[in-house]
């Protein structure tokens, strides 16, 4: 497996280096401390099969170059759907509204730097596995914020939650729900209910809207509440 690690603090780097190679003895990792130098490397083949980049480098033009990055690990597969090679932002910041804004790029994961190497490592085999990484700091802004999901207004129809979310999801809506919390992305969900992934995409835009939420994150929050 390639890795990709950019960031501009050597420390850093030889950090994550050290805990990444429990990953494997195939694991091999190329380095980037400037934009320049990550471009560079998102230019040339064979590409990195993950890359986790800081949020603040040299060079960088906001998350600009985060976008750039999930823009070229994408391709398409032998069926002609792009495949995405994960984004992992690492950070100084836990401000949760920087967090959840980076998450909207469509990366795979954020860590903030603070966080242990352990939790480091495990959250680049979740998502080497097909998940998200969302951390706690993410998670619990959006539980605070003032949007309330549809399904969670009061009232005392000694309705279950799942019995609530029934009377505005339809049960294949639920059932993408359900996988969506289990850190599935688009193409690991459309496999596993045997739909394709445009369809999956509708389905995510009507239970946004059902659930008055605004984007994966604040959906994340609320299937938190379905249990499997």
């Amino acid at each position: 497996m390639r890795v990709l690690i950019a960031d501009d603090h050597r420390l850093i780097i030889e950090g994550v280096k050290l805990k990444l190679r429990e990953l494997g003895d195939a694991v091999e990792f190329v380095e980037a401390e400037t934009v320049a130098q990550l471009k560079a490397h998102l230019g040339k083949t064979p590409l990195p099969d993950i890359a986790l980049i800081d949020m603040a480098m040299p060079g960088a033009d906001g998350v600009e170059h985060i976008k750039d990055a999930v823009a070229a690990l994408k391709e398409p597969d032998e069926d002609g759907i792009d495949r995405a090679r994960p984004v992992i932002v690492l950070s100084g910041t836990e401000d949760p509204g920087a967090i959840r804004h980076v998450l909207d790029l469509g990366v795979q994961g954020y860590i903030p730097k603070s966080s242990p190497p352990d939790v480091i490592l495990n959250a680049v085999r979740l998502v080497v596995g097909g998940g998200i990484y969302v951390p706690p700091e993410a998670m619990k802004a959006a539980s605070n914020t003032p949007m309330v999901p549809a399904f969670a207004t009061a009232g005392g129809d000694g309705l279950t939650t799942k019995e609530r979310l029934a009377t505005v999801l339809t049960d294949r809506q639920i059932d993408v729900l359900k996988l969506l919390a289990k850190g599935r992305p688009n193409k690991l969900i459309a496999r596993e209910l045997g739909i394709s992934e445009g369809t999956v995409k509708i389905h995510l835009a009507a239970i946004f809207r059902a659930l008055h939420v605004r984007n994966r994150l604040e959906a994340l929050v609320a299937a938190q509440h379905l249990g499997d």
